[in-house]
């Protein structure tokens, strides 16, 4: 099993219409094999942080999901939104950031 540790920053005022696009991927996430689960949150101190929390039962699961055309959509609907980002890919042995 695998972890990632997603977190955006996003333009201030834009949570509402980044969370709003953000749901038809996660719905589709959590349809695709080896997700385990997918959940979005957002920061208490801080709106304009939102940060996804997902495990998948292999780095191969998460690399289909890479190309899942709910994805594409969420790239084009929330991409405008975004500041900044960090990937954190945690396996049992090592950590990637991308």
């Amino acid at each position: 099993m695998i972890f990632v540790i997603a977190t955006i920053n996003i333009k201030p005022g834009s949570a509402d219409k980044v969370i709003a696009a953000a749901m038809p991927c996660i719905e589709g996430t959590r349809a695709e094999a080896g997700c385990i689960s997918y959940d979005l949150n957002q920061a208490v101190e801080d709106e304009n942080t939102l940060t996804f929390v997902e495990r998948w039962k292999t780095r191969e699961d998460l690399e289909l999901h890479f190309k899942q055309p709910h994805m594409a959509v969420w790239r084009e609907t929330g991409g405008p939104y975004i500041i900044d980002r960090k990937i954190e890919i945690i396996h049992t042995d090592k950590v990637e950031v991308v």
